[in-house]
């Protein structure tokens, strides 16, 4: 923690952070670590729980429900080509509570399909870092007022 009690990137890393019931647990899949090390440094700036990440899908499906989470963040290149839609949907039917948010690389009909298939919301891997935290922002209070 630094001085001012705020947590830091390698309290995160090293799983240090305590735990507040009040924070949002998260759980990020993404192929790339790049985004997924970006995506953590913005969680951590929302105050917002890290509880795991995956690279790939199986890892997805098997870690994701045991975490307790309250939001996913899932790229949708994740999902497996032949069925899409469906995995989102089988997705959801493990986390019945969650907010998913799909990441996508190129905002086009795949929006609709990952609106569709069940994501509560999308959010564009193009967008600025403030927007991004924006989306995330509005997709935590979802979660606060149910």
């Amino acid at each position: 923690m630094g001085e001012d009690n705020t947590p830091i990137l390698g309290d995160a890393v090293k799983g240090c952070l305590p735990y507040d019931q009040n924070m949002i647990r998260v759980y990020i899949a993404d192929a790339l670590l790049k985004e997924r090390l970006a995506l953590r440094l913005l969680l951590l700036d929302l105050n917002m729980e890290i509880v795991g990440e995956a690279a790939d899908w199986q890892t997805t499906l098997a870690d994701a429900p045991a975490t307790h989470l309250d939001m996913l963040l899932v790229e949708w290149a994740l999902l497996p080509k032949k069925m899409g839609a469906q995995s989102l949907a089988h997705l959801r039917t493990l986390c019945p509570n969650a907010i998913v948010v799909v990441l996508l690389s190129h905002v086009d009909a795949r929006q609709q399909a990952a609106l569709s298939a069940g994501a509560d919301a999308f959010i564009s891997k193009g967008e600025l870092p403030d927007r991004v935290a924006e989306s995330l922002r509005q997709a935590a209070a979802s979660i606060l007022m149910k």
